[in-house]
């Protein structure tokens, strides 16, 4: 497995920030995603905002590897080249999915190797690494592909969502004195939070079709690291 990011603002941690600068995290988080002893990892650094060495990079890494993952540059901005890369030097079998975060997913194949584009937000990488990535690595090594599990919980925060996507909210799952399970936000929801995200256990499912939950109404949670 290769994984590298994509995006001229991206900064090495370590280094000073320039303006309009900022640190690669996702390459970071990717790398504790992947620490498994089923998986030989290598990290391809930061490619920049240029069709022409992205198209480059997927072609000469997938001659080496059987998965590639890449990180920003999924989505229909001026420097999003990932889905138009794809296209060009191997096949686009889904782009975009209905859930959020993690909207921007492209997935594909470049000859023999899979592709996974995941956002650029970090949490919208985790997000998709959970629900897409992770269970397609466990069905190349050839183990069982886990399913999570989800309880029933009650909600103490009102919760704001639009109909149309799938929500992964983050949130923190407890249990009351009585045995209830309770679960209440874990602060901001915004796919850049990663901070927010590290204070979580689990995460509130809402359904596409769902226009917000009230205080006390009843949500599906997943625990992490099931």
């Amino acid at each position: 497995v290769a994984f590298f990011s994509t995006g001229d603002e991206l900064t090495p941690l370590g280094e000073n920030l320039g303006f309009g600068q900022i640190y690669d995290s996702n390459r970071y988080q990717l790398a504790g995603l992947l620490s498994h002893p089923n998986y030989l990892v290598t990290d391809l650094g930061i490619i920049k905002d240029d069709q022409a060495v992205l198209e480059k990079t997927l072609t000469n890494a997938a001659k080496q590897y059987d998965l590639l993952i890449s990180t920003g540059g999924a989505s229909v901005g001026d420097a999003d080249f990932v889905k138009q890369s794809l296209d060009h030097c191997g096949e686009v079998n889904f782009w975009k999915i209905a859930i959020k975060p993690g909207k921007p997913l492209a997935f594909g194949k470049i000859g023999g190797c899979w592709f996974f584009g995941l956002p650029g937000n970090p949490v919208a990488v985790w997000v998709t690494f959970e629900k897409f990535v992770k269970p397609a690595l466990q069905k190349l090594a050839g183990s069982t592909v886990s399913q999570a599990l989800q309880l029933s919980a009650q909600c103490k925060n009102r919760l704001r969502k639009q109909a149309g996507r799938q929500e992964y909210q983050r949130g923190i799952l407890s249990q009351t004195d009585q045995g209830e399970l309770v679960v209440q936000t874990a602060g901001g929801q915004d796919s850049h939070q990663l901070s927010v995200a590290s204070l979580a256990n689990c995460f509130i499912v809402l359904p596409a079709e769902s226009t917000g939950v009230d205080i006390n109404d009843r949500v599906v949670v997943e625990l992490f690291g099931n």
